[in-house]
């Protein structure tokens, strides 16, 4: 029997009542997270053309794109919101699964929300909690390095189940949309390879189309049934190879969303044990960064594969947030990294750019092709002294957290970011409304406090 029929008995079977309170607190942080990135977001790049698009392309008036207000067909508003909490790389991520496992579940799933209405409070957070399980399970289980995007393939499995525990799926008709949304699915590594911006679009792709494939399975239009471990299933087609026992032991024990990151920065996750460490060691040590002579990173595969890249002269915004060298440097330069770091003033920063050329991002002998950490760090002064530190746990991640009071500001800070910034008190109000999420009846009210 084809696992999915176990994810399907899971989410089918699983009540609120059922769910521990540390994945309650969790989906109520994460979800608050993701809507502050999302609103942020809104000022990324293409986001207006897309909105544009999107409007050409067919008319409703289902859900509102966040910090714009233009009102869309529930896969286009899906699509665009997904996109934006995904474009500044500032979305919390599994980092044992390599997923941003919020991103397309919750920008698909509010879309629908917003659309359908009578979705509670409860009904949202348990929706999150399912999904994120959901994709994280089956994430954890490969065995081999990223083949496909995983944050778009995965998390199209994340939204699927999210929309169809909201709209009270019966077995036959989530695997038909577990199916349905697979045909559709879509993320390729070369756009993460190149920096393009078409990296986080398919994150808003696969919001779109989980969409699309809840709408069609409700209609009881159907799909092939072995959706992960048939001949071409999910775990044999997009990924190489997986652990059946790992896939499965856990579900029910482990909630996959009491163990998401926060993201303290708008970069790459794999970059943040790298700024992490440095930055550890300059408020230590207390160097300036004029006076280091170099810095060596040791660090796991994946995180060369994606982080390694060459700093190099007319990096765009989305390169540079995957460039390990440039956000380090910056980092050294502004304690720090805020969403200003990739303006044009910053990337051609000369000492910045200097500094960069000076790190080396070298590959250890860690076996486990999905692992972000440990990362190992020597940096070397002009002076010849030498400092070194290991970081095993990286700032945001469950063992090391940002506290409540900085989850908090990253919130505000991205509120303010947004196209349209909200005023202190609809920031305080959608606070409120998160901390309370289990007594809202009608989670639109999110989305219109989230509206200038």
């Amino acid at each position: 029997m084809d696992a999915i029929e176990d994810f399907i008995d899971h989410v089918t079977g699983t009540g609120i009542d059922q769910v521990p309170e540390a994945a309650i607190r969790a989906a109520k942080t994460f979800i608050l997270d993701s809507l502050g990135v999302g609103l942020s977001g809104g000022n990324g790049p293409w986001v207006r053309e897309m909105v544009q698009l999107s409007q050409q392309w067919g008319q409703g008036d289902d859900a509102r794109v966040w910090g714009h207000g233009q009102r869309l067909p529930a896969p286009g508003a899906a699509m665009c919101n997904a996109y934006q909490i995904h474009n500044a790389e500032f979305d919390c991520v599994h980092e044992g699964a390599v997923v941003h496992s919020m991103t397309v579940l919750l920008g698909a799933a509010l879309a629908v929300a917003e659309r359908d209405r009578g979705v509670s409070g409860k009904d949202l957070i348990l929706a999150s909690i399912l999904g994120v399980d959901v994709a994280c399970h089956i994430a954890v289980a490969v065995t081999t390095a990223l083949k496909f995007f995983r944050p778009g393939t995965a998390g199209a499995l994340a939204a699927v189940t999210a929309i169809g525990k909201m709209k009270g799926f019966n077995r036959e008709r989530l695997r038909n949309a577990y199916s349905i949304a697979y045909g559709q699915m879509c993320g390729t590594m070369q756009a993460h390879t190149e920096g393009s911006a078409l990296l986080g679009m398919q994150v808003g792709f696969n919001a779109r189309n989980a969409v699309v494939a809840c709408d069609m399975a409700a209609t009881g239009l159907p799909g092939p049934r072995e959706v992960l471990e048939g001949p071409f299933g999910f775990l044999r087609l997009f990924e190489d190879a997986y652990d059946r026992n790992i896939l499965l032991a856990e579900l029910g024990k482990t909630w996959r969303i009491t163990e998401l990151s926060h993201k303290p920065f708008p970069s790459g996750r794999a970059t943040h044990g790298i700024v992490d460490g440095c930055l550890r060691l300059q408020r230590q040590i207390g160097f300036l960064p004029d006076q280091i002579k170099s810095i060596k990173a040791d660090v796991p595969s994946l995180i060369h594969q994606l982080v390694g890249r060459p700093i190099g002269p007319g990096m765009t915004t989305n390169y540079a947030r995957l460039c390990a060298q440039y956000v380090t440097a910056h980092a050294l330069y502004h304690d720090g990294i805020g969403v200003d770091a990739y303006d044009d003033n910053a990337l051609t920063h000369s000492r910045t750019n200097d500094l960069a050329r000076r790190i080396s991002i070298i590959v250890d002998d860690n076996p486990d092709p999905n692992a972000l950490s440990p990362v190992a760090l020597t940096v070397i002064l002009r002076t010849g002294d030498q400092h070194e530190i290991t970081i095993q746990n990286v700032y945001g991640s469950p063992a090391n957290p940002m506290s409540h009071e900085a989850h908090l500001e990253k919130f505000r800070r991205n509120c303010a970011a947004a196209p349209r910034p909200l005023t202190s008190r609809q920031v305080e109000i959608l606070i409120e409304m998160i901390e309370n999420l289990e007594s809202l009846e009608e989670v639109t009210a999110l989305i219109d406090s989230m509206m200038p």
